[in-house]
């Protein structure tokens, strides 16, 4: 029983692999759109968790699970727009959305996210 930790630091690794299962860590936007609203903020961390699941041999088809926090509330009927282009006909995963702090001012939106890798 392995556990594969991608890009470990200090405090806490990108991605956990155990059993063909990946735990990605929180995703925010990335620095060029974190003055932007939450469309621009949502599209920015999505593709960011494309390319983390692409890192680890797996894609937005395999997910298993998501959990989105909103800084606001008013903003999930925007957010959703995004997440429902983003997520592949037929293969949406079990979904939690919360409203929660975020770990910056100008943060709107973090996911995380479990996902299948690719055999």
């Amino acid at each position: 029983m392995s556990i594969q930790r991608h890009d470990t630091k200090t405090r806490m690794s990108r991605a956990v692999i155990h059993n063909g299962v990946a735990y990605l860590c929180g995703q925010v936007a990335g620095p060029e759109a974190r003055q932007g609203d939450i469309t621009a903020q949502t599209e920015s961390m999505l593709a960011r968790v494309d390319a983390l699941l692409a890192e680890i041999g797996s894609d937005r088809e395999h997910l298993l699970a998501a959990t989105i926090y909103l800084k606001d509330g008013a903003d999930v009927a925007a957010m959703n727009a995004v997440w429902d282009a983003w997520v592949p006909e037929g293969q949406a995963p079990a979904r939690a959305c919360l409203v929660a702090p975020m770990p910056a001012d100008e943060l709107k939106v973090e996911i995380s996210v479990t996902a299948v890798v690719k055999g």
